[in-house]
């Protein structure tokens, strides 16, 4: 197997890695790293949780200390790393710090949701590093703040779920203010199509890496389904929540009013949990996220947007308390436990209405999950329930002029529909 120190990585980088633990790369770092120091442009394919933040920043650091630049210069920005959440920003920006920490670099993470007064006076002071969510960049840049034509590398990161929060044309301006001689890089966890057309704009003759396939989950989570009605999933998560080995549990809604309402449910019960969605302030998700990380609460509730970017170690529980409409989540989700070669368990709530989300991930995963029929609240209503259509009732000045004739024709009208429906 690999070792970094095979990689042909520098003393301060290797040092700053063993201080932390790391001795083996992940496949995406073996790969990406040799072919990055080559300064070659990369298209990588792979899902969260397998090392990529390293395999990007690590020989970026070393290419830019191998640079000339004379240490009296005030720093100019070099390096911008585009990324779609503010957590994900967040994280990546610690990574630079920790890898780094033996280089004498200037990072800086910028993002909407908080004044800019600090943003702008670290960038008028110098920095090299610029790790940046795509709205906040644009409107330094804008303001005449920001200057990204000496960029040396650009990383596009999460470039699939930039798309779905509808960045894509916010990065296309951005891209078009990058200096044409410079190595991209472009990560995304999935490929379809209208991703790889953005890629191929962006990128000059990549390599290209992928380490595990696009519908692929972790081996190693074990992954298993509940069928319950959706009136008793707050019930059943209750339930399992009474097994006191699970110390931590992430927990996924569709709703930032879903997650709300499941959060003020468990609190209720005594059960230390907090939500991060994006009605929440920067500082409240970093505030509960780090909570969380330090077990001092026990449930984090989520969306899929702001869950973006949480790295975790030794979470061994995500629960789908909602099932995703979108298959592709489904893998993002559950790829939050099971990291690093460790254990984990993904336990999903179906309800009737979420049968047709489970045979979607069930298909793009390539298996069936095993089902838990044991439990105390089985699925009843198997059938997904649609509402009758209501009699239209005649417009407001019909029923004004025609008094009570008008009222009862209404209820003629209702009576003789509801016996056709009969």
């Amino acid at each position: 197997m690999t070792s970094f120190q095979e990689l042909g990585l520098i003393d301060p980088i290797l040092k700053a890695l063993l201080a932390e633990g790391y001795t083996q790369p992940t496949p995406i770092q073996s790969q990406a790293i040799p072919l990055l120091l080559k300064k070659r442009d990369l298209l990588g394919c792979a899902q969260t949780g397998t090392g990529k933040t390293a395999a990007f920043a690590v020989p970026i650091l070393q290419l830019m200390s191998a640079e000339n630049r004379e240490a009296t210069t005030r720093p100019s920005i070099r390096c911008l790393i585009l990324t779609p959440t503010r957590e994900l920003a967040i994280q990546i920006g610690e990574s630079f710090e920790t890898y780094g920490k033996n280089l004498k670099f200037k990072t800086k993470v910028i993002y909407g949701g908080v004044k800019q007064g600090k943003q702008v006076d670290a960038i008028k002071n110098g920095i090299d590093i610029l790790i940046a969510t795509p709205g906040r960049l644009l409107d330094l840049m804008d303001q005449g703040h920001v200057d990204i034509s000496r960029i040396h590398y650009f990383v596009l990161d999460e470039a699939d779920r930039m798309l779905d929060m509808g960045f894509v044309h916010d990065v296309k301006r951005i891209i078009s203010k990058l200096p044409h001689k410079r190595q991209s890089l472009f990560f995304s966890a999935t490929m379809p199509p209208v991703i790889k057309k953005l890629a191929d704009s962006i990128l000059a003759n990549p390599a290209k890496v992928e380490v595990t396939p696009v519908s692929s989950t972790a081996e190693k989570i074990n992954q298993v389904i509940y069928f319950v009605d959706k009136e008793n999933k707050t019930s059943l998560l209750m339930d399992i929540l009474n097994d006191s080995k699970i110390e931590r549990v992430l927990v996924f809604t569709r709703t930032k009013h879903g997650a709300d309402k499941v959060t003020k449910h468990l609190a209720k019960n005594k059960i230390p949990t907090l939500a991060i969605h994006g009605n929440k302030s920067q500082n409240a998700r970093q505030d509960a996220l780090n909570k969380f990380k330090d077990k001092k609460i026990r449930v984090l509730i989520a969306t899929d947007i702001a869950a973006r970017g949480i790295d975790i170690d030794e979470l061994t529980h995500v629960i789908n308390f909602e099932l995703p409409n979108i298959p592709e989540s489904y893998v993002h989700r559950i790829g939050r436990t099971g990291r690093a070669g460790a254990n984990g368990i993904a336990i999903g709530f179906c309800d009737a209405e979420e049968k047709a989300y489970l045979k979607d991930i069930q298909k793009l995963i390539g298996k069936e999950i095993p089902v838990i029929s044991d439990h105390p609240y089985p699925l009843m209503k198997h059938d997904v329930v649609k509402a009758s259509p209501k009699p239209q009732r005649p417009p407001r000045s019909q029923r004004a002029q025609g008094g009570s004739n008008a009222s009862s024709n209404y209820k003629r009208s209702a009576s003789k529909k509801s016996s056709t429906r009969r």
